[in-house]
């Protein structure tokens, strides 16, 4: 083999496969100081990797909220820069400097205030384009005022009586120019329409608005959607924001998701925003347990275009801060799979104990008292056989009432005409895998519970005759599960 050949072979086979690209964040109450630390910690670790390259928190709230250079009354500064300029007839300059005022000011937070200075940035701006000649430019200019403010006047103390004539002239030809209908609608209801920070009304909204691109953005109290880059086109365009999932993302103190969704809903959140950010891979991190004592904190990883959980694991941890070799491992546990026994790992037919109910109910015999004289060991353990057998059964029954909703909900909204799933479909596969694992569980417990029911059978035939003692089994169903008691005197 020739020496290139044996360089181009040593460089090949050293090679190491990329890393993808992920994004962690928060998921659950997002003003909990323990969550946004530990959560931080866990990127931190990551990042910390030789060849990880984790989408950073700026990084990651600078592609859902992009932010101005300053806040507001720096950008007022440079608008007023830019009219210095103006004044001392230095055009070009002026111009260069509102290009980027327009640029910053669309990142400010909607209302008013930032209307206001969005309205006197581009009147500005049409001056300076008319002054250097740019006619259509400067009444493009001033048709961004008019479109969404139609009776605004100039006032004669600052505006020539040429400029006045053109602006109105202006007015008139915009008036009568095609318009679009746009209809905005919320999943939350009620929720306030910003264009260009100015409020429109609110959801249901439909307005008759001059073609063009506008600045779209959604309020409602603490809510506030992506802001949209909005291109207006057409007789009509229909426009649903799903403000309760866009809403639900906070950047303070660390990227978060707030959310109490569980299952098919909580993943297809986490999915949309990794689609959002433009990352292969999301890891979700949540902290469960009760007000006191330690909590799991948990990681999942999901895979953003097929929509799969890929690994999830979690340790227990106390405070503000985790411990630093549980975190080690656990991050060594999500970019390679490998466990350790500091870490549980969720397994796919067992319910991880961060996912448990924080005060579990009995679901069985909850006492069992000793055997008065009189009656046989055989004839106790037949008893208390046939009773967990019964008891089985039920647990068999909340498996499939359980499994009820989700069986609808595919039938109802996943399946095609061909009774398949569509392989883009991200909550519909989730579906089919949990009804799959139910499906699994619910054959145990049905052969658990023919074991029991026979074997205390069997016991009861072979034991000593004698009276059989009153028991009682007790089964319990409601909205939040189920239950079963075995009680008597044995």
């Amino acid at each position: 083999m020739s020496y290139p050949m044996v360089v181009l072979a040593l460089l090949l086979g050293g090679a190491a496969p990329a890393a993808p690209r992920r994004a962690v964040f928060a998921s659950g109450d997002c003003k909990d100081a323990a969550l946004s630390s530990q959560t931080k910690a866990l990127s931190d670790t990551l990042a910390a990797r030789p060849g990880e390259n984790p989408l950073s928190a700026a990084d990651l709230t600078e592609r859902l909220f992009p932010q101005p250079s300053g806040d507001f009354e720096d950008i007022h500064r440079q608008f007023e820069a830019a009219q210095g300029q103006f004044y001392e007839a230095h055009y070009t300059r002026s111009a260069q400097l509102l290009d980027e005022v327009l640029r910053q000011v669309v990142r400010l937070p909607v209302g008013e205030a930032r209307w206001k200075l969005t309205v006197d940035t581009w009147l500005l701006q049409g001056m300076t384009l008319r002054s250097l000649g740019r006619v259509k430019e400067s009444d493009e200019a001033f048709g961004n005022v008019l479109r969404l403010d139609a009776g605004h006047q100039l006032d004669p103390d600052y505006y020539t009586p040429s400029t006045r004539q053109a602006f109105d002239k202006l007015r008139k030809e915009l008036a009568r120019a095609r318009k679009v209908k746009l209809t905005v609608k919320s999943t939350l209801p009620s929720s306030e329409v910003f264009l260009d920070g100015r409020s429109v009304g609110q959801t249901p909204l439909a307005l008759d608005v001059l073609p063009g691109t506008y600045a779209l953005t959604l309020q409602k109290g603490e809510a506030l959607s992506f802001p949209r880059r909005l291109e207006v086109r057409g007789e009509e365009l229909p426009l649903l924001v799903d403000l309760a999932y866009e809403g639900a993302f906070s950047a303070t103190p660390f990227p978060c998701l707030a959310t109490s969704e569980e299952g098919a809903r909580g993943l297809s959140h986490a999915v949309r925003l990794g689609g959002s950010l433009g990352v292969e891979e999301v890891i979700v991190v949540r902290l469960e347990g009760t007000s006191s004592g330690p909590k799991w904190l948990a990681a999942t990883v999901i895979n953003v275009e097929g929509g799969q959980k890929l690994r999830e694991g979690g340790f227990k941890t106390r405070g503000l801060d985790a411990p630093v070799d549980s975190l080690a491992a656990l991050v060594d546990f999500i970019t390679t799979g490998k466990t350790q026994p500091s870490l549980v790992v969720a397994q796919p037919d067992l319910q991880p104990p961060w996912e448990q109910p924080s005060e579990p109910r009995a679901l069985a015999v909850s006492e069992l008292r000793t055997a008065p004289a009189g009656t046989s060991g055989t004839r106790v353990a037949s008893y208390v056989a046939l009773g967990t057998g019964a008891a089985t059964l039920v647990g068999a029954g909340i498996v499939r009432l359980s499994a009820q909703s989700e069986w609808a909900e595919l039938q109802k909204n996943h399946l095609n005409a061909n009774g398949r799933v569509e392989a883009d479909d991200e909550t519909g596969r989730f579906l089919v895998g949990r009804l799959e694992r139910k499906g699994q569980l619910l054959t145990g417990l049905l052969i658990g519970s023919g074991a029991a029911l026979a074997t205390g059978a069997v016991l009861y035939l072979v034991s000593p005759s004698t009276p059989p003692p009153p028991v009682t089994l007790g089964v319990m169903a409601g909205p939040e599960g189920a239950g079963a008691s075995v009680s008597g005197r044995f």
